[in-house]
């Protein structure tokens, strides 16, 4: 029976995207892990794969296309022996398939969903078991109990690979307890932010000159995401000045040294490790927010704003508590430039506890970021200043002092534990040395 590829979601926060380009069309042979599509997440350009081997027998939805939501169907895959007029049956209900055991990201990381065919064998317990036509085939040849064999596709289903990579006698895996079940996801945040209709908005400016700009999927995400964290994060805020000038001097000595290498550190690299040693010294502090609880992560993966056109990206470095400077330079210096390009996996900007945005480089002395859910903290990073100070001798002298702010989660972090963390922070910029003990 032909199978519909439905649009796949190939990010955790994606909810639709844009079918940008084809690279199959009509009447195109393709087999499991083919490029099928590009397409345009709320984030970068990705490659859909196919799952199974088959014809493309009829393409759905047209490239270009706008705003086609995940599970939508794009195209249809005809198997062996199947022609185009066995298409209308593919849009016909399909039974109902089990629940998935796994994440829709991760069952969108085999490459998209399908319906399950209907013509499927039984398990012992009497539950359907979903194939598809060519992975029953495959099994039928091999010999294999298709009840035995775990599938990888969506909703559970069998494919290809799974027949193939399945030994005789080999048992699926039992179904975890339902004490072990996984929480439900959190409710999805509104698509877009309340307010004015856009029909009110244009009318207030109808007799003044101005352009509509369309928004496109990554100025929609922005615009959701930090409204849903505004108005669901309690935040709260904490500033401390930071003395420069022992860092500075410091790096001054350090970048002389690895000249040869080429590496250059900057300060922000010095911060990514500041907050990861912190994370480390504080680790209650070191947690997100889980809709009905929280995670407590054992490593510093420190997440750290980049601009790009009409948006930003927060790349994550991982383990950055374990990594070295010059590592983290090389590292941050590489997930910038293709955060840039809109180069970046999901993998790579999803997950993190805490987050870092920097806008000293334009000359911003001090500013209060927005929590990026379900980050528990963000430290926003203001411009090295020389300014007067009183001495540890009470005299009055001049330093280069730094204005920083922590929004922090009040239902992840406490006032005090915020207070410690932001401490650490201090301590490893204002003797920078200590970090490379």
């Amino acid at each position: 029976m032909p199978i519909e590829i439905l649009m796949p979601a190939l990010s955790p926060t994606m909810e639709e995207g844009t079918l940008a380009k084809w690279l199959v069309k009509e009447g195109d042979t393709v087999s499991s892990g083919d490029i099928l599509a590009e397409i345009e997440t709320d984030k970068a350009t990705m490659e859909f794969e196919a799952v199974d081997e088959g014809t493309i027998g009829k393409i759905l939805i047209e490239a270009g296309a706008e705003g086609v939501k995940v599970n939508t169907p794009i195209a249809v895959l005809l198997e062996e022996g199947e022609s185009a007029s066995d298409i209308g049956a593919a849009s016909s209900p399909a039974p109902e398939a089990p629940k998935a055991s796994e994440p829709a990201a991760e069952a969108a990381s085999a490459g998209g969903s399908e319906k399950a065919a209907p013509a499927a064998p039984a398990a012992a317990d009497g539950s359907r078991v979903f194939a598809t036509p060519l992975a029953r085939r495959i099994a039928a040849d091999k010999g294999l109990d298709l009840s035995q064999i775990k599938g990888t596709g969506p909703h559970g289903r069998i494919v290809k690979a799974d027949v193939e990579a399945a030994k005789p006698g080999a048992a699926a895996p039992a179904p975890a307890a339902a004490s072990e079940a996984k929480p439900a996801p959190a409710p999805a945040a509104a698509s877009m932010p309340t307010g004015p209709s856009a029909e009110t908005v244009m009318k207030m400016y109808q007799d003044r000159d101005y352009e509509e700009v369309k928004l496109d999927g990554m100025r929609r995400t922005v615009a959701s995401r930090l409204t849903e964290a505004k108005q669901t994060i309690p935040h709260f805020y904490l500033r401390r000045d930071i003395k420069l000038d022992a860092l500075l001097k410091f790096r001054s000595q350090l970048n002389k040294q690895l000249e040869g290498r080429g590496v250059k550190l900057s300060v922000n690299d010095f911060i990514i490790k500041a907050c990861a040693l912190a994370l480390q010294s504080n680790p209650t502090a070191n947690a997100v927010w889980a809709a009905d609880r929280m995670l407590k992560l054992k490593p510093s993966d420190v997440a750290v704003a980049v601009a790009v056109d009409g948006g930003l990206f927060t790349p994550v470095l991982k383990d950055a508590e374990m990594k070295s400077l010059s590592a983290l330079s090389a590292e941050m210096k590489d997930l910038a430039k293709r955060a840039r390009e809109r180069k970046l996996a999901p993998h790579e900007y999803v997950g993190g506890s805490f987050a870092i945005s920097n806008l000293g480089m334009f000359g911003v002395d001090n500013f209060d970021a927005v929590i990026n859910p379900p980050h528990g903290a963000i430290l926003a990073v203001g411009a090295g200043v020389k300014k007067p100070i009183v001495g540890a001798d009470g005299e009055l002298t001049v330093a280069t002092v730094m204005s920083v702010t922590l929004s922090v989660d009040h239902r992840v972090i406490d006032g005090a534990l915020g207070a410690e963390l932001l401490q650490s922070i201090v301590e490893n910029l204002e003797n920078p040395m200590v970090m490379l003990a």
